[in-house]
């Protein structure tokens, strides 16, 4: 039960201050944080809750990273489904207290696209279907690698989540014009339940693809890195 609390309260921070940046300061009048401090921020969340309770947990946060870990041998497949699980409420739970947080704003209308993730119309500078496909399943085989590398016997100790937390930062870097950046099936639920329609139809990819690529760099990682 420690460990799925650890999941819960991981994935609630990564989306409530990942998404909660991209909703409420990404493009705050002068003063915004832009693009730049969105990804910094995800990679913020990443890095804090790893150090905070990964010593629990393995600080996963997202489905794919579970699945990932489960194909290089890292996790055992007994505990996907419960991980998988908490991490979705946790997400869910985040995004619904940022819907409480920006339903309270004076001129509030609806929630928009909510930070969602999205493909076509829906992406960010109109990419297609197979360009997000590509993308997310790329990032995510090298997130996973990253975090398959760095938490290594034979890696420097200690070190592993700020590498997690600038390898996510960068990954968003490149991917939010894309995207808007899920490698994360859980972030990508949470968001798009609130904000509905063609975000909810579109959600099917940002489960394929990200569980796609961290399972591919589980095996990549088992056959050609892995150091026990």
């Amino acid at each position: 039960m420690k460990k799925l609390f650890a999941e819960f309260f991981g994935t609630f921070w990564l989306v409530f201050g990942g998404c909660g940046s991209a909703i409420f300061a990404a493009a705050y009048p002068e003063l915004g944080i832009g693009f730049a401090g969105v990804a910094l921020a995800f990679g913020l969340t990443v890095l804090t809750m790893a150090y905070a309770v990964g010593h629990i947990s393995g600080g996963h946060f997202n489905p794919a990273v579970s699945l990932g870990l489960w194909s290089a041998g890292e996790f055992p497949a007994k505990d996907l489904v419960g991980y998988i699980l908490v991490q979705v409420i946790g997400a869910v739970t985040a995004a619904g207290f940022l819907y409480l947080i920006v339903s309270g704003k004076s001129d509030f209308v609806d929630v928009g696209g909510f930070a969602s993730n999205g493909y076509g119309e829906l992406s960010p500078d109109g990419y297609s279907m197979m360009s997000v496909l590509i993308a997310e399943f790329l990032l995510t085989m090298f997130f996973l690698l990253i975090i398959l590398g760095s938490t290594n016997v034979g890696a420097p100790k200690g070190f592993a989540p700020i590498a997690i937390g600038l390898g996510l930062t960068l990954i968003h870097l490149i991917s939010i014009p894309i995207s808007n950046t899920s490698v994360n099936p859980a972030r990508s639920t949470s968001q798009a339940l609130f904000a509905g329609g063609e975000f909810t139809a579109q959600l099917w990819l940002f489960w394929l693809a990200p569980i796609a690529g961290a399972i591919v760099a589980g095996l990549i990682h088992k056959v050609l890195f892995d150091k026990k």
